[in-house]
C-alpha cells in the first residue's frame, strides 16, 4: 500500500474538479511519506521526532529519496519540520512521477497549478486501488485528503457510503503525525492571509500617489 501516490492520485483524478493547492498537497504528501515509511520499517516515531532504521529499497522512487533525505543525527528531526522540508514541492514531484511510471497521463491543456489539472488514468489497477480507498472512506486516506483541501464536497459519501471514520486514528503515532500535518496546513494559510495583507497594504500606499 502507497499512500502518498493513493493521494496524488485522488488529487489529479477523483477529485480534478475541486480547487487542490498546491502547498496543502504538498504538506499532506509528505505526512503520507512518512505513514509509508513507517510501513517500510524505515523510520519509528518518538513523540514528535523522527528516527531513521536501517534503510532498505522501498521498491519506491520517491519513498526511496524520502528515506534517503531522513535526519540521521540526534534529536533527529520534528514531523513538522520534516513536512516543511520534505514537502516543499512534492506535489509537482509528485505529478512528474506519475507520469514517467505510467500511472497517469496528461491530457491536452494539463498544467499546474493543480486546480486546473487533467489528468487520463495510464495504469488501471492504480487507480481502483486509489479510488477504493478513498470511496470506502479508508481512515487515513480520507484524513490526508481533508488536510489537502479534498475531503470535502468531492470526498462527499455516495449512496450506501458511510462518512469517514477519522476518529479511528487514535493511535499515537498517527495522532503525531496529523497534527503536524494540522499546524503546518494553518501556518500555511496563516501566512497567504498575511501576505495578502501586507500587499494589499501596498497596493493602498501606491493609489495615495
Amino acid at each position: 500500500m502507497n499512500t502518498a501516490r493513493d493521494l496524488a492520485i485522488v488529487a489529479l483524478d477523483l477529485a480534478q474538479d475541486h480547487r487542490v493547492e498546491q502547498g496543502e498537497l504538498s504538506l499532506a504528501l509528505a505526512a503520507a511519506e512518512v505513514f509509508d515509511l513507517l510501513d517500510a520499517g524505515a523510520l519509528t516515531l518518538a513523540e514528535d521526532r523522527i528516527a531513521p532504521n536501517a534503510q532498505a529499497p522501498t521498491g519506491d522512487r520517491l519513498l526511496d529519496e524520502a528515506a534517503t533525505a531522513l535526519i540521521r543525527q540526534e534529536p533527529y528531526e520534528s514531523v513538522e519540520d520534516w513536512l516543511w522540508r520534505r514537502g516543499r514541492g512534492l506535489s509537482a514531484a509528485y505529478v512528474e512521477d506519475l507520469e514517467q511510471t505510467g500511472t497517469m497521463s496528461r491530457s491536452r491543456g494539463f498544467r499546474l497549478p493543480l486546480r486546473a489539472a487533467r489528468t487520463v488514468p495510464g495504469d488501471p489497477a492504480a487507480r481502483q486501488r486509489a479510488e477504493q480507498r478513498w470511496t470506502s472512506r479508508e481512515p487515513l486516506l480520507a484524513a490526508l485528503g481533508a488536510a489537502a483541501g479534498i475531503g470535502t464536497e468531492s470526498a462527499a459519501p455516495g449512496p450506501g457510503e458511510g462518512p469517514a471514520d477519522t476518529d479511528a486514528l487514535t493511535d499515537d503515532t498517527s495522532s503525531a503525525v496529523l497534527a503536524a500535518l494540522g499546524n503546518a496546513v494553518m501556518e500555511l494559510e496563516a501566512v497567504r492571509q498575511r501576505r495578502a495583507i501586507e500587499d494589499a497594504a501596498f497596493d493602498n500606499v501606491w493609489r495615495g500617489f
